[in-house]
């Protein structure tokens, strides 16, 4: 198998504050937004996009983590038990302009269980969606990001995966190709 650097840690320190400087003009003082994290690895970006925003302009952006388990159109597809991820969502949504945000989009099956999901916290006035990876070319469902850290165009044999420095030690995404 393959390894190819798709972004080293500087490039994705540069990618994440250049996603909070569109939020930040987009979404100026934040009052009427929220950030919701897709779990169970987009909650690291959601965390660092609030963390940098403080930073930035002393906001505190109300930020959640949302499970999307039981939204999924798969979930009863597997023999073993599924395990959900905790959510973390101590706020409504209910007329909040929300911008939900995953490591990788792939598919879109995974932000599709999350519109769902959202839903139930309330009626958002929009839904934006960020994606720190845009596995382009690979849509199941007709879901584009607003926001995107670096797109890639790869194949089914191909697989992203974004370490976070908060759990694996460092910040980097990279692309495995398998050589078959």
């Amino acid at each position: 198998m393959a390894n190819e650097i798709i972004l080293n840690s500087k490039q994705f320190e540069l990618t994440i504050n250049r996603l909070c400087y569109q939020l930040i003009e987009n979404h100026s003082d934040f009052s009427k937004s929220a950030i919701i994290g897709l779990q169970p690895r987009g909650i690291y970006l959601a965390n660092r996009l609030q963390t940098v925003i403080k930073a930035r302009t002393g906001i505190i952006v109300q930020t959640g983590g949302l499970d999307i388990t039981f939204f999924r159109d798969d979930f009863r597809r597997t023999d073993r038990p599924l395990i959900p991820s905790a959510t973390n969502m101590d706020f409504t949504v209910e007329g909040k302009k929300v911008v939900l945000v995953d490591d990788v989009l792939y598919t879109g099956r995974t932000v599709r269980a999350g519109l769902d999901a959202t839903m139930t916290f309330g009626r958002p006035s929009g839904i934006e969606l960020m994606a720190l990876i845009d596995r382009r070319f690979s849509r199941n469902l007709p879901i584009e990001p607003n926001y995107v850290g670096k797109s890639v165009d790869t194949i089914e044999a191909e697989r992203v995966t974004v370490s976070w420095n908060e759990i694996d030690g460092k910040d980097e995404v990279i692309l495995h190709t398998t050589n078959e």
